[in-house]
């Protein structure tokens, strides 16, 4: 009989290097905690890092989002009850955006692989009120997005990538978030790139850039950013700098990052490519270790013109396998490893109330709410924590004489 573990392995974690804690102790001493040179160096090498000309920053992925939306639909004269399609599987907060903007939502079924939207169902969708397309980068690889941009674009929709879980990860050569209109990032706890709290838009649009770091900042007027921008001004113009503090063009939102995140983001952005390639490392042993039950589970994979980060580690427990997802997560629970639903959302209470039952018609997504979790697969999981898991599995199948 396997001994339960003191500790818990967690579905995610951070590491606070050295490099981090010199930074944000400079922070400090700078007595500076506004919008300064910190977060602006973030956003600048973070868009370079998605081969983008702008990237601004916000306080999560989610309001990266709502910005990202709310920009296009002013810039291009969207109008209320528009259509934006998103995929049927993903975290809540992508669809949310789209009703937040007073827009609706059309889901698209995922593929039965990697559980991203399917290319191929996607004009079916399509009407005269379908502005944009929004697929989602989901668990740390990218969706098919030469298959999503040509049809964009031969139908004159706007792209906009949620990539808050594929943060640095390539596809075809090219950086996710490379792709769409704006891509929208998150560096929230346990993510690819972690400050706490935080999110980036990117884009190569100027126009789209002002609008977006202007909701950001109440809808405040982008000729004023921060404090330093009236330095070296005199007379007219200084006085024209120090207005625009308090002119506001738009109705905006509260969604500013501080210098900390700022700080916290560029030591996260120096560890990323190692970051990556423990967590690479660590799902090769994982689909390793739990291959010999490849009948019962289907275990991550992606093509080859794709890279996987693993932000996450996704299961899904085949039809017929004679034991149910939640036998074998509460089996993983009860041995202290953390477990999570593979992010449902057309069947979430809410949903249900407002669309009413939307699995009938999605039937991937339905499977996948039915059987799909995922587990940990990140630096603060050691050989130890690793052989453990595989370990929990093992006990799982033995005892039901399937190993």
């Amino acid at each position: 009989m396997l001994k339960r573990s003191a500790k818990k392995i967690g579905v995610g974690g951070a590491i606070i290097s050295p490099y981090a804690k010199r930074l944000v102790n400079k922070v400090l001493d700078t007595g500076r905690i506004s919008y300064g040179p910190f977060l602006r160096r973030f956003e600048n090498e973070f868009a370079k890092l998605c081969g983008r000309k702008f990237a601004i920053s916000s306080n999560s992925g989610t309001s990266s989002l709502q910005v990202a939306i709310h920009s296009l639909k002013d810039l291009y004269g969207w109008k209320d009850g528009d259509e934006v399609l998103v995929p049927s599987v993903t975290f809540v907060a992508t669809s949310n955006v789209v009703l937040q903007n007073k827009l609706n939502p059309v889901f698209v079924d995922v593929d039965d692989k990697m559980y991203h939207m399917n290319p191929e169902l996607i004009e079916d969708k399509i009407t005269k009120r379908t502005r944009a397309i929004l697929p989602v980068h989901l668990m740390g690889v990218s969706a098919d997005m030469a298959r999503i941009t040509k049809i964009a674009k031969e139908h004159r929709l706007k792209v906009i990538e949620d990539s808050c879980e594929a943060v640095g990860v390539n596809y075809h050569g090219k950086p996710v978030g490379s792709f769409g209109d704006i891509a929208c990032f998150s560096t929230y706890m346990a993510h690819l790139v972690a400050t706490g709290v935080g999110g980036l838009s990117v884009t190569d649009n100027p126009k789209l850039a002002v609008l977006m770091r202007s909701l950001v900042n109440h809808g405040r007027d982008s000729i004023y950013v921060s404090m330093d921008d009236d330095k070296g001004l005199r007379g007219h113009e200084r006085f024209h700098m120090a207005n625009s503090r308090f002119s506001f063009v738009s109705v905006g939102y509260s969604y500013r990052l501080t210098e900390f995140e700022g700080a916290m983001g560029l030591a996260e952005l120096k560890s990323l490519r190692k970051n990556i390639f423990i967590r690479q490392k660590a799902a090769d042993y994982l689909i390793r270790a739990l291959r010999p039950f490849e009948k019962y589970l289907q275990l991550p994979s992606w093509p080859e013109h794709a890279e996987h980060a693993f932000m996450l580690f996704p299961i899904v427990i085949r039809e017929g396998a004679g034991f149910s997802r939640d036998d074998l997560v509460h089996h993983l629970e009860d041995y202290n490893v953390e477990t999570r639903y593979l992010m449902p959302l057309i069947n979430q209470p809410i949903y249900k109330k407002m669309f009413g039952d939307l699995e009938k018609h999605y039937p991937v997504a339905r499977h996948i709410n039915k059987n799909g979790f995922y587990i940990g697969c990140h630096p603060e999981m050691d050989k130890k924590d690793l052989d453990y898991v595989a370990a929990v599995f093992n006990e799982f199948f033995e005892k039901r004489k399937l190993a």
